[in-house]
């Protein structure tokens, strides 16, 4: 079975700066579609990046500018840069894995506060 290992969440001052990442624990043979969700307490899990198979990626509007998406060369693992970091964006951070398999993360906890 494969599974995608999260790490890198935690506690942050705002307009401080996190990197999350996401392992694959076997080949996954492809640089395939990855993406980065999150869900707040008692909010809407929504979607917050996307990297395509030619690289090109997606943000939602309010992190443009401040969060990275990227991929590892051999395609097993995505990574999420965060920097200044405010406070609507704390929550559960998951990777996606999107194709036939729709493998997630098990999600690493990100908190904003002072």
């Amino acid at each position: 079975q494969v599974h995608l290992v999260e790490s890198g969440g935690g506690l942050v001052q705002p307009g401080g700066s996190l990197r999350l990442s996401c392992v694959a624990s076997i080949d996954l043979r492809g640089i395939g579609e990855w993406a980065w969700h999150r869900q707040a307490t008692e909010k809407q899990r929504e979607r917050v990046a996307l990297i395509d198979t030619d690289d090109t990626a997606t943000y939602i509007g309010s992190v443009k500018g401040r969060f990275t998406i990227s991929r590892a060369n051999n395609g097993n693992a995505v990574y999420l840069q965060m920097d200044n970091l405010k406070p609507d964006d704390p929550g559960v951070y998951y990777c996606n894995r999107i194709g036939a398999m729709n493998v997630w993360g098990q999600g690493t906890q990100v908190t904003v506060s002072s």
